[in-house]
C-alpha cells in the first residue's frame, strides 16, 4: 500500500492522456472518448489510481500557515511570502493559493469524472462485480472530497444554503460549458449524495490510504460541523473515536514520521520517485512537492535553510513536556527566552519539524488528511453548543493527557465562548501546519473571540499583524483565470 504512489505517478500520463489522443477527433468539444481509454475493469483501476495522484493539499498547508499565525519569516528567507504579499494578507483574484485551490481541484474533479463516465460504459466480468464497485465506490468519495475542499474556501458562509457556493461538476463538462456557482445547499447536497454512492459501493470499512467508509464517516462529521449541524457532527465524531484512539506519546511521534497510524483514518501517500518527489513551487501558494518544502530548503533543521519559521505565538503555547513540542520544534532551534527584548533574529530561531522527511528524503511525508484527535475536537465543540461545558473540557483533558503523558488539569470553562476559544486553541497547536488554521478561524472565530493572533516581533517585517475575524478576506475569491474564461461566474464579495 505505501508504494501506491509508484503506480500513481505515471498513469494518468500513460493511459488517460494517451489513451484520449485517440479521440482528438471526436465531434462534441472536450469529451475525452472514455469508452476508448477504457474497456476492462482493470483499466478503470488505472484509472482510479490516476485520479488519487490529482489530489494534494500542500498548497493549503502553505496558505494557512503563511496567510493566517503558523509562521514566521525565516532568516533564509528571500522574499517568500514577502514579494507576493501573502503574508501582509494580500489575496486577490490573481494570488496564487486561489488559482492552485481552483486548477487543483477542477483537475481532479476532470479525472474523476472521466473514469465514473467510463465505468458506466464496462460490464465487469464474473468475479469482478466487487472491484468494480469499490472502485466506484473511491470515486465518489474522492469527488465528494474535491467539491468539499473547494467549497470550505469559496461559500462565504456554511451555514446558509443560499450562498454562492463553487461550480458542482458531476460530469465531464465540454469546452463550450460555461458554468454559474451553484449554491452552497445544492453543493453540500451533492457531496452528501456522492458519499451515499459511495458507502453503498463500498466493501472496506478502513484503510489508510485508500477511500473508504471510515473516510466517508470522517468527511461527513467535518461537513457537519462546518455546517453547525452539531448533533450530526457528534454523531459522526462519536463513531470513529470508538474505532480509533487517540495516539500515545510514542505512536503521536511516529505518526509525523509515517511509523505509525494508530489515530490516521485517511491520508495521501508520499513516496520517493512520486509525482510529488520534490520542492515544488516553495513558498508559494502553488505548493506542489514535499510538505516540508513550504518551510524549508533543504531539511526540517537550522542548517536546512528554514524561509519560514515557526510563528512565536504557537512557539509560545507549546509546553517542552507536550510531544508536540518535539514534533514541530525541531531540536537544532536556537531559542532565546528574551526574544522580544533582545530582537536579535539570529538568536531566536524556531526550526519547524512537522515534515522531517522519511524513506530517506527530508522533507516528504504523507499529507494527513483526517485524524481522531480531530474528531476528539469534533466531538468537544458539538457539546460546548450544548452548553455541557464539562463534557467538552473533559475532551480536551482527554487529549492533552495522551500528549503530556501524564494527568493533566481538567479546563474550566466559564462559558461557551471560553469554550469554544479554548477548543480553537488546541486545535491551533494540535493540528498546526495541516491546513486547518484559516477555516477554523473563519467558522468558529466569532463566537471564540479569535483571529490572527502574531506576535510583534514577526508582523514588524510589513506591520501585517491582525485581521478582522468579519473580514471578506476569510472567504477566498474566484480565480482571475476562471473570471476571464467564464462570463457566468460571480465573484465573492468586496473582490
Amino acid at each position: 500500500m505505501k508504494n501506491i504512489n509508484k503506480i500513481l505517478q505515471f498513469v494518468l500520463v500513460t493511459f488517460l492522456v494517451i489513451g484520449c489522443n485517440d479521440a482528438i477527433d471526436i465531434e462534441q468539444p472536450g469529451r475525452l472518448g472514455a469508452e476508448q481509454a477504457f474497456s476492462t475493469v482493470a483499466d478503470l483501476q488505472l484509472g482510479l489510481l490516476g485520479s488519487y495522484d490529482e489530489f494534494d493539499t500542500t498548497p493549503e498547508i502553505q496558505f494557512n500557515a503563511v496567510f493566517t499565525d503558523e509562521i514566521a519569516i525565516g532568516f533564509d528567507n528571500g522574499g517568500q511570502g514577502i514579494s507576493d504579499g501573502e503574508y501582509g494578507f494580500v489575496l486577490n483574484s490573481d494570488s496564487n493559493a486561489p488559482r492552485a485551490l481552483w486548477n487543483n481541484y477542477y483537475s481532479a474533479l476532470k479525472s474523476v469524472n472521466i473514469v465514473i463516465e467510463a465505468a458506466a460504459l464496462i460490464t465487469p466480468e464474473a468475479g469482478e462485480q466487487d472491484e468494480y464497485n469499490n472502485i466506484l465506490g473511491q470515486l465518489y468519495g474522492l469527488r465528494a472530497f474535491a467539491h468539499f475542499q473547494l467549497i470550505s474556501y469559496l461559500s462565504t458562509d456554511y451555514t446558509d444554503d443560499s450562498t454562492p457556493g463553487t461550480i458542482l461538476v458531476d460530469f465531464v463538462p465540454t469546452i463550450d460549458q460555461f458554468l454559474p456557482r451553484n449554491t452552497t445547499g445544492e453543493i453540500f447536497a451533492s457531496i452528501t449524495s456522492d458519499l451515499d454512492m459511495a458507502e453503498s459501493l463500498l466493501t472496506a470499512e478502513n484503510s489508510t490510504y485508500l477511500i473508504s467508509k471510515d473516510f466517508s464517516t470522517a468527511l461527513r462529521a467535518r461537513m457537519a460541523v462546518y455546517r453547525g449541524q452539531y448533533t450530526q457532527a457528534n454523531t459522526y465524531a462519536t463513531q470513529l473515536l470508538a474505532k480509533y484512539p487517540i495516539a500515545n506519546r510514542s505512536q503521536y511521534s511516529g505518526m509525523f514520521t509515517d511509523t505509525d497510524e494508530t489515530e490516521t483514518i485517511f491520508k495521501l501517500a508520499r513516496t520517493v520517485g512520486d509525482n510529488y518527489d520534490g520542492q515544488g513551487a516553495t513558498g508559494s501558494g502553488l505548493a506542489g512537492g514535499w510538505a516540508g518544502a513550504n518551510f524549508a530548503f533543504i531539511s526540517a533543521t537550522f542548517d536546512g535553510s528554514p524561509y519560514f519559521e515557526m510563528s512565536r505565538t504557537v512557539f509560545n503555547m507549546l509546553d517542552t513536556d507536550d510531544i508536540r513540542y518535539d514534533v514541530n520544534v525541531d531540536g537544532t532551534s536556537v531559542i532565546d527566552p528574551d526574544y522580544a527584548t533582545n530582537n536579535v533574529a539570529a538568536d531566536d530561531v524556531l526550526v519547524i519539524r512537522k515534515y522531517p522527511g522519511k524513506d530517506g528524503q527530508p522533507l516528504m511525508n504523507d499529507l494527513k488528511i483526517f485524524r481522531a484527535s480531530e474528531m476528539l475536537f469534533i466531538k468537544a465543540e458539538a457539546l460546548a453548543d450544548a452548553n455541557d461545558l464539562v463534557g467538552a473540557a473533559t475532551l480536551i483533558k482527554q487529549l492533552r493527557d495522551a500528549r503530556f503523558g501524564s494527568d493533566q488539569t481538567l479546563p474550566v470553562y466559564a462559558n461557551q465562548a471560553d469554550a469554544f476559544g479554548a477548543i480553537l486553541d488546541e486545535r491551533r497547536i494540535e493540528l498546526v501546519y495541516e491546513g486547518h488554521r484559516y477555516k477554523d478561524l473563519k467558522r468558529l472565530g466569532q463566537r471564540a473571540n479569535r483571529s490572527i493572533d502574531r506576535d510583534p516581533i514577526d508582523c514588524a517585517v510589513n506591520g501585517a499583524c491582525d485581521l478582522s475575524i468579519s473580514d471578506h478576506r476569510f472567504t477566498m475569491p474566484i480565480t482571475l483565470d476562471e473570471l476571464d474564461a467564464n462570463p457566468n461566474i460571480q465573484q465573492n464579495p468586496n473582490y
